[in-house]
C-alpha cells in the first residue's frame, strides 16, 4: 500500500497541472487552404473553397504604410494574369502600428480611389495573437510557424491549394511574378 501511496504521489508531481485559464497552443485542424471563410467587407460570409482551382496570392494589408504603395503593382499583376485564373486576395489588418484604423468601407474606398484596387479586399482581420483569423493560424503554420512581422506580407497558393512561397514586405515583386508565372 505504501508503495502504491508513493508511486501515485510521484505520478502526480511529475503530471502537469493546466489550469483552465491557461491557454493551450493547437495547431490547426484545417487541412486545407479551402477550409476557411471569412468575411468581406460587408459582413457576408465567403469560403476560400470558392477559390479552388485558381492561383492565389493572399496579402496582409493597410492603408497607411510605407508598403502600402505595393496596392499599385500588385493591381498591374491581377490585371495581367487574373484572365490565367490568378486572383489576389487582401485582408486589412490594423495591428502594425494602427496603420489601418478605417472602417472597411472606408478601406475598400481608399484602396478604389487611390489605387484603382478591383481585387478582393475583406473585412478586416487579425493576423496574430491569439485573435488571430485561423486561415493566417494555417498559413504560418505551414511556413516554419514564424508571426506576420508587418504589412504586405504575402503567400502564394498554387491551384491545388499548396502553399508554395512566404514573401516579406520588402522582398521582390519581381521575384514574386515570376513565382506567379512559373505556376499559372
Amino acid at each position: 500500500m505504501k508503495k502504491q501511496l508513493w508511486l501515485l504521489s510521484l505520478v502526480l508531481l511529475v503530471v502537469p497541472i493546466v489550469n483552465s485559464k491557461t491557454p493551450v497552443k493547437q495547431k490547426t485542424k484545417t487541412m486545407s487552404v479551402y477550409d476557411f471563410t471569412f468575411e468581406n467587407s460587408k459582413g457576408d460570409n465567403v469560403k476560400l473553397s470558392d477559390y479552388k482551382g485558381k492561383t492565389l496570392l493572399i496579402v496582409n494589408v493597410a492603408s497607411k504604410c510605407g508598403f502600402t504603395k505595393q496596392y499599385k503593382p500588385l493591381e498591374v499583376m491581377y490585371e495581367k494574369y487574373k484572365e490565367k485564373g490568378f486572383v489576389i486576395l487582401g485582408f486589412p489588418c490594423n495591428q502594425f502600428a494602427g496603420q489601418e484604423p478605417g472602417t472597411n468601407e472606408e478601406i475598400q474606398s481608399f484602396c478604389q480611389l487611390n489605387y484603382g484596387v478591383t481585387f478582393p479586399v475583406f473585412g478586416k482581420i487579425n493576423v496574430n495573437g491569439k485573435e488571430a483569423h485561423p486561415l493566417y493560424v494555417y498559413l504560418k503554420e505551414q511556413t516554419g510557424g514564424d508571426p506576420i512581422k508587418w504589412n504586405f506580407n504575402k503567400f502564394l497558393i498554387d491551384k491545388n491549394g499548396k502553399i508554395i512561397k512566404r514573401y516579406l514586405s520588402g522582398d521582390s515583386l519581381e521575384e514574386l511574378e515570376a513565382d506567379i508565372k512559373a505556376i499559372l
